[in-house]
């Protein structure tokens, strides 16, 4: 059989990683600025240092690999693991903390499993389970909202100083200005047999979240509906995250409101919006077929309800994602078409 071909020069798709790495920084503008509104300038200085620490650490990994570094360096990716990470951090940790993490995020999770395309891990989840593991303390310092409380608005020199010392400027003191967040709160005041309309009359919590941080939430989600307007990520993942989560809240809520949060408060709380559009859609870990997509999404929903409700993190969403990404293998080996001619 004869099949007609056409003569060069041929199209180039318009698609490229970088091209993705710079939309995905720009759908995570909106939750920045609204971030940096009600925390304060820590989000950019954690940004600035762990991005300059992602691309010395995968500088010196393709140097150590052989690899020519132009091409890697200029991806984005090692900048978007670094400004996920960042997002992930306490505003004020030290500096050392952020510099570490990222360059573990880029040494070892990324590079020692080949490089990208390679990992079978999402790198900024890795770097950022390891940082809460290892420093409990530093990791659940958390800021109050800027004028909440009569919450100080540190200046930029004063963040970078804190940051880079670990003192605050006279007269503020850490237990001043940091508290728990809405999640632990509301863990804390259940535990202590406190019902939910008790734990979120406190003044740290908004409409339906903790104060400013469901603003964060609601900025991510535009960034990430921008992504799927953008056709930058699919839809499954996010959708079967959020419907799982929203489910279980729901069903657990309706049998008892008093000891369950209901579902716009885990939709707007936490790391769940972040980790359903710019975390857990990551096309290097995630599974790769649309029905393999929706059991991983529902997969990480679910895990991260569980581990909220009955496990001992307050939030979830990083374990579920690395949990989940154990499981990758598995989905896509029962989920992946069958090639035609081939044996399932």
């Amino acid at each position: 059989m004869k099949f007609e071909t056409s003569l060069p020069p041929y199209a180039v798709a318009r698609t490229s990683v970088g091209r993705v790495m710079r939309l995905v920084l720009y759908a995570l503008v909106p939750a920045a600025l609204v971030y940096v509104h009600f925390f304060g300038w820590g989000l950019l200085v954690n940004i600035a240092l762990a991005v300059l620490a992602a691309i010395a650490a995968e500088a010196l990994a393709l140097r150590l690999r052989g690899v020519a570094a132009s091409d890697f360096l200029s991806d984005g990716s090692a900048i978007v693991t670094a400004v996920l990470l960042a997002f992930a951090l306490p505003p004020l940790v030290p500096w050392w903390l952020t510099v570490s993490g990222a360059a573990f995020a880029i040494l070892i999770a990324k590079h020692l499993y080949g490089g990208l395309g390679c990992n079978p891990f999402n790198p900024a989840m890795v770097g950022y389970v390891v940082l809460l593991v290892s420093f409990p303390v530093e990791m659940t310092t958390w800021p109050v909202p800027t004028g909440a409380e009569g919450a100080p608005a540190l200046t930029l020199t004063q963040t970078i100083a804190t940051s880079l010392t670990g003192v605050l400027p006279e007269p503020y003191a850490w237990d001043g200005i940091t508290r728990a967040t809405a999640l632990d709160t509301v863990r804390t005041g259940l535990t202590l047999g406190q019902t939910m309309t008790e734990v979120m009359a406190g003044p740290q919590f908004g409409a339906v979240g903790g104060r400013g941080a469901e603003w964060v939430a609601a900025a991510t989600l535009l960034g990430g509906l921008a992504l799927l307007g953008l056709r930058v990520i699919r839809w499954h993942i996010p959708v079967a995250m959020l419907a799982t989560i929203a489910a279980l809240a729901s069903l657990m809520h309706g049998i008892d409101p008093g000891a369950y949060p209901g579902p716009t408060f885990h939709l707007l709380s936490g790391a769940t919006m972040l980790g359903a559009f710019f975390i857990a859609t990551d096309p290097v870990s995630a599974a790769t077929s649309p029905h393999g997509r929706l059991v991983y999404g529902a997969g990480i929903g679910a895990l991260t309800f569980v581990i909220r409700s009955f496990g001992g993190y307050p939030d979830g969403v990083a374990f579920a994602v690395l949990l989940m990404n154990l499981a990758v293998p598995v989905i896509d080996r029962w989920t992946v078409p069958r090639i035609y001619g081939h044996p399932g």
